[in-house]
């Protein structure tokens, strides 16, 4: 947002101040400043001059000798190629040494013999355009009397900066979203001051008006929750003709370009209220109707810059009987707009939903000063005075008759009113949030600077400040006014709880030092991949892991979707180290799944889950078997059961196994990549990958951490080594089971030594070496209770179809 500190002195009176002070309180005080700059600084030595006499140069056809009075005692002679000028013309001239904007020196010297003291100036050697100066002539000299505002007023050896309004300091604030009541002068000039503790100089515009009744001119309505407010005067016998030199100038400050009088005072009053403004050719609008409404689905309108548009349904449109006239907060349309023959004008101002504006501006590539404002959210209560205000100007610059006196000249639609927050001032408690001494009465004469309503302790919010909204909001203004370095330095006084993990956060972290211990190193990976990642590992269609949550606006392909299972990734990860010639690798994840929910308005389950990859070195089978079981015995599971698995599509078929708990349920499944999935990733045939999940949520539920300390056994225990004889398909497992249950309490552990394969044991057999510890707690066992024990169990294996190797 530019402010014009010439403007900026109407309303509060900061002309004494330097800007670069003015930068730095307002920035202090919270409205921060980007930058500022100082408008026609680079115009020196330019003055006003008359034109005494004009000769014919004896050197030179094209030249003409020309004598001005420059207001001091010599006139001053200037040889120039212009031809636009005559006697008595008063015209700015550089008078030697001169500079003019683009850093142009000028010189005193000689043309073709004859002595040039300086140079006339045309509106483009000034910085200036046809849109400031539009009664000077483009290719020619800047002729002053022109300009009937400049005639009766034009002294020579005045500053030109100063004939033509030049001087100014122009301020670039950087406006946040939440205060768009400062994207005005009176919203920056109440800041103004309020940081400097000075009246803010504040008018009711005051609008005389004539006869007539609007109800005769126009009818308006608002068909849509969209539109909150929408206030109309109208405006006839208008006379469109260029705008006063002082508003030209202050829009050219503002940045913004002067067109004609009645355009240019909808910007003004956009600029001076922040509530943009628009103006239609009355006798555009069939049916006399306004209605504000939502556009029909492929409605077409074509907007003042002349671009066709196909609109869409939802989209709020300013309509007459027949058609749209404007798009609502964004620009109007071509079938309304102003012209040198228009007679008579509909002012309008508004307040329109800010997320509408915003998605239709966005959705069409228009934005516009009027869309960025009302995106924001503006005032619906500054709707009537900027209408006002503008009809003010009509009046004051003789643009028009505005129709009707006080309310019969004014439509004025307020179907959602404004409610006013209230809130109380606690100073005890504002200070005690600060951490300040500030006392009530300046806090009350700040919130008064400020624009807030005082009853008591009661605070009323006024309408422009919709972002404050409780108590912190009210010590925010209050201390950012009184000056954030006004606060002293104190030690730092809170309670501080000790941080600590989760419970699960805990267990994961333990279960990450568990398997690094073992020789697995972490990784992390994306939680989105693609459907391709479920057919390289053998998830096929109709797989329960193929129904994932899809991301609405994926990166690619490969990240469309959140993985249910974190095995696709963990052999990409082993697929990559292996490509990159890493000889053997051990890897852990343990991340998030996304479970999609059953119902759709709710999000997806994300429970952990652990996945386990090895390659290379002595990584077989039993490895990632020993990695779980570790695992579950950290978490103290008891009674898990190894079930070999041959249906699994990602493993091989006799090289796969789940772990399950006693309840049934399967904590974990491991097993050797199928030598189809191996090849798929790459990996030689010669090369063995090894690869598991773990059900991290399961095993959190069922683990048990608390420790109990057992003493050492007081008596000895009794070992004995059983060499069994079995076919290929009987589970070890199932053995040690057997084992067990045969032996009871005085079965201590069992554990299997040695496999062996050989000729002599005939096709499909496999010798398996257990070693049986038995032991009593409370006796020594005697040789006969170890071998009717034995006895028992050699029975139970016996029943699995193992004997004794002899």
């Amino acid at each position: 947002m530019l402010l014009s500190r010439e403007w900026l002195n109407e309303f509060a009176d900061v002309a004494s101040i330097p800007t670069k002070d003015y930068c730095d309180r307002m920035t202090d005080t919270g409205t921060k400043v980007e930058g500022y700059e100082s408008l026609a600084a680079d115009i020196i030595n330019v003055y006003v001059c008359k034109i005494l006499s004009i000769d014919a140069h004896p050197q030179a056809d094209k030249l003409v000798v020309c004598t001005v009075d420059d207001g001091e005692e010599k006139p001053l002679q200037i040889v120039t190629a212009a031809h636009n000028m005559k006697v008595g013309d008063f015209v700015p001239v550089c008078r030697a040494p001169a500079e003019l904007p683009g850093g142009v020196k000028i010189k005193a010297g000689k043309l073709r013999g004859v002595e040039s003291f300086g140079m006339f100036c045309s509106i483009a050697e000034l910085g200036l355009t046809l849109h400031e100066m539009p009664y000077a002539c483009e290719d020619g000299l800047l002729i002053l009397n022109d300009d009937p505002e400049l005639k009766d007023r034009l002294t020579p050896g005045e500053d030109i900066r100063d004939t033509l309004r030049l001087r100014d300091d122009v301020v670039d604030f950087e406006i946040t979203s939440n205060r768009p009541d400062c994207l005005s002068m009176i919203g920056l000039a109440r800041e103004t001051a309020a940081s400097y503790d000075i009246p803010l100089k504040l008018k009711t515009p005051a609008v005389k008006g004539s006869s007539g009744n609007i109800s005769d001119y126009l009818k308006v309505s608002i068909s849509s929750p969209l539109c909150r407010r929408y206030a109309a005067r109208i405006v006839r016998n208008i006379r469109i003709a260029p705008s006063p030199l002082w508003l030209r100038m202050r829009l050219r400050a503002m940045g913004v370009r002067a067109i004609n009088n009645i355009v240019d005072i909808t910007n003004y009053v956009m600029l001076e209220y922040g509530q943009p403004m628009h103006a239609f050719d009355y006798r555009c609008i069939d049916g006399s109707a306004i209605n504000v409404r939502e556009a029909y689905e492929g409605e077409t309108f074509v907007s003042l810059d002349d671009q066709p548009h196909e609109l869409k349904a939802g989209m709020l449109v300013i309509a007459d009987e027949k058609k749209a006239v404007a798009l609502a907060g964004v620009m109007g349309g071509q079938n309304s707009e102003i012209t040198d023959t228009t007679e008579n004008v509909i002012f309008e101002s508004a307040n329109f939903n800010g997320a509408s504006v915003r998605v239709t501006s966005r959705a069409l590539g228009m934005r516009t000063e009027s869309s960025s404002r009302f995106e924001k959210n503006l005032d619906p209560e500054s709707v009537l005075p900027a209408l006002e205000r503008a009809c003010e100007l009509v009046e004051l610059l003789g643009a028009g008759e505005v129709v009707g006196t006080g309310a019969e000249g004014i439509a004025d639609i307020y179907p959602d009113r404004w409610q006013q927050t209230v809130l109380t001032l606690e100073p005890d408690k504002i200070n005690s949030f600060l951490g300040s001494d500030i006392p009530a009465d300046y806090m009350k004469k700040v919130l008064v600077l400020l624009g807030f309503g005082l009853d008591g302790d009661k605070v009323k919010v006024p309408s422009w400040r919709e972002d404050v909204k409780t108590m912190n909001d009210l010590a925010e203004d209050i201390i950012r006014i009184r000056g954030y370095n006004t606060v002293e330095a104190t030690d730092f006084k809170a309670r501080v709880r000790p941080g600590s993990y989760t419970p699960r956060q805990a267990y994961r972290l333990r279960l990450v030092n568990l398997l690094t211990s073992l020789g697995y190193s972490e990784i992390y990976n994306f939680s989105f991949i693609g459907p391709k990642f479920f057919d390289r590992c053998g998830i096929k269609a109709g797989d329960p892991l193929r129904n994932t949550v899809i991301i609405r606006n994926p990166l690619g392909e490969d990240t469309s979707v959140m993985r249910t299972t974190l095995l696709p990734s963990m052999l990409e990860t082993l697929a990559h180290n292996y490509n990159h010639h890493t000889e053997d690798s051990w890897l852990f994840e343990i991340a998030s799944v996304y479970l999609p929910n059953p119902d759709e308005t709710k999000l997806p389950d994300e429970p952990f889950s652990i996945s386990l990859g090895a390659y290379g070195g002595d990584a077989d089978f039993y490895t990632l078997k020993g990695a779980v079981e570790e695992i579950l015995s950290d978490a103290q599971i008891d009674g898990v059961k190894w079930k070999s698995v041959s249906d699994n599509p990602t493993f091989h078929p006799g090289r796969c196994a789940d772990a399950v708990s006693s309840d049934g349920a399967i904590l974990a499944t491991i097993g050797e990549l199928h030598p189809d999935i191996a090849k798929e990733y790459g990996f030689e045939p010669s090369t063995r990958v090894y690869a598991g999940t773990v059900d991290f949520a399961k095993v959190f539920e069922l683990a048990d951490f608390a420790r109990e300390y057992t003493p050492l056994p007081k008596f000895p225990a009794i070992e004995r080594d059983f060499a069994l004889v079995c076919d290929e398909t009987v589970e070890s497992g199932a053995i040690c089971d057997a084992v067990i249950k045969a032996g009871g309490k005085l079965v201590e552990n069992v554990r299997l030594f040695d496999v062996y394969r050989g000729v002599q044991l005939g096709q499909g057999k496999v010798s398996l070496a257990y070693k049986v510890t038995l032991r009593a707690p409370d006796r020594t066992l005697t040789a006969e209770e170890a071998d009717k024990v034995s006895e028992k169990m050699l029975k139970a294996i016996k029943a699995l179809g193992a004997e004794l190797r002899k």
